[in-house]
C-alpha cells in the first residue's frame, strides 16, 4: 500500500514561489552558520545583528508575497514585492554597517540567552510566514484569519523547512548524547508534524509513537546515571514539550482535524521550534560537557590506597 503524503498546496501558479523560498531556506542556514563559533570563541554582535536582519528581511519578502493573494490590484502588489527585495538587498547590510561603529569587536556573551532567542524567534517567525503563504495560495478561495492560520502553521512549507533548518544546527552544535538525540527526535517531529492534519488519526498516532519513544531513550541514561550536569534542566524542558507535542496531536486526531485543535497543535510545535533553535545556538557558544559515566564504573575504575601511603603511628627511636 502507497505510504499517504501530506498535500504540498503547489500549483502551477506557485511554482515561482517556491522558486524563492527554497533559496530562503538555504540562506536562513547559511546566516546560522556566519553566526556559529568556528574558532572556539563567540561570534560578533554585528554577525549577529546581520544575521536577524536577513531572517527579517526574508520575513518582509514573504509578507510582499503573501499581499499578492490578499490585494486585488496586482500591479500595487507586485510593487511591494519588488521593494521588499530592496529591503533585503540594502538595509541588512546598512544596518551591520551601522553595527560596526556602535559595536566595533564586541562579542555576545556566551552565557546570554538574549541573541540565540531573538534568532530563534526570527527564524521560527519566517517559516511560519512561508507556511502561511503557501495555505493562502493554494486555497481555491478565499480563507478566515484562524483556517489560513491553522493550514499555514501544520503546513509542509512551515515544518519541512524548519527541519531544514533545524538538523544543520543539530550537526553543529557541541552537544552531549542525550541533548543530541533530542534533537534529533525535535528534527523526526517536524519531519512528522504535516501528516497530523493531512491524517490526523495516523499523524497523531506516529508524534505519540515518536515521543513515546524519545521518553524510553532519554530515560535510559537518566536511570543509568550518566547524564551531564547541564543536561538536567534540558530533560524537564524536553519532557513538558514532548507532553504538550503529544497531547496537542492527539487532540487533532480526536477533534477529527478541526481548526481549533490543528491551530493549537501548530503554535505548539512553533514555540518548541524557537525553544530548540535558541538552545542550538546558545549551545554553540560554549563547549559540551563530557557525558557523566555510571556510578559503577566510576567504583571500578577507583584504586585503593597502597598501605604505604595511609596514615599511621610514626614508629620511634
Amino acid at each position: 500500500m502507497p505510504l499517504p503524503l501530506p498535500s504540498l498546496d503547489v500549483s502551477a501558479g506557485l511554482l515561482p514561489f517556491v522558486a524563492i523560498a527554497v533559496p530562503m531556506v538555504a540562506v536562513t542556514v547559511l546566516v546560522l552558520g556566519l553566526v556559529r563559533p568556528t574558532d572556539g570563541r563567540t561570534p560578533l554582535v554585528t554577525q549577529a545583528l546581520l544575521a536577524v536582519a536577513v531572517v527579517a528581511g526574508g520575513s518582509v519578502l514573504l509578507l510582499a508575497l503573501l499581499f499578492v493573494f490578499l490585494d486585488t490590484n496586482g500591479t500595487t502588489a507586485w510593487t511591494w514585492v519588488l521593494l521588499a527585495f530592496n529591503f533585503m538587498m540594502m538595509v541588512p547590510l546598512g544596518l551591520w554597517f551601522v553595527g560596526q561603529i556602535v559595536y566595533e569587536d564586541r562579542r555576545i556573551a556566551a552565557r546570554s540567552w538574549r541573541w540565540p532567542a531573538g534568532l530563534g524567534v526570527a527564524v521560527t517567525g519566517s517559516e511560519v510566514l512561508m507556511g502561511l503563504l503557501f495555505a493562502v495560495g493554494g486555497a481555491s478561495g478565499g480563507l478566515s484569519v484562524g483556517r489560513a492560520f491553522a493550514l499555514g502553521l501544520s503546513s509542509v512549507w512551515f515544518f519541512w523547512s524548519m527541519a531544514g533548518v533545524m538538523a544543520p544546527l543539530v550537526v553543529w552544535a557541541p552537544l552531549s548524547r542525550v541533548g543530541r538525540a533530542a534533537g534529533w527526535t525535535l528534527v523526526a517531529a517536524a519531519v512528522v508534524g504535516p501528516w497530523v492534519r493531512s491524517y490526523p488519526l495516523e499523524g497523531g498516532a506516529a508524534m505519540a509513537v515518536l515521543m513515546a519513544g524519545a521518553v524510553v531513550a532519554l530515560l535510559r541514561p537518566l536511570a543509568r546515571g550518566t547524564v551531564a550536569g547541564s543536561d538536567g534542566p534540558l530533560l524537564l524542558a524536553l519532557a513538558g514539550a514532548f507532553v504538550a507535542m503529544t497531547a496537542s496531536g492527539l487532540a487533532v486526531a480526536l477533534s477529527g482535524g478541526s481548526d481549533a485543535a490543528v491551530l493549537g497543535f501548530g503554535g505548539v510545535m512553533a514555540l518548541v521550534m524557537v525553544g530548540e533553535v535558541s538552545y542550538l545556538l546558545r549551545r554553540s557558544y560554549a563547549p559540551a560537557e563530557p557525558d557523566a559515566a555510571p556510578a559503577s564504573e566510576l567504583a571500578a575504575t577507583a584504586r585503593p590506597e597502597p598501605p604505604s601511603a595511609r596514615p599511621g603511628p610514626v614508629a620511634g627511636p
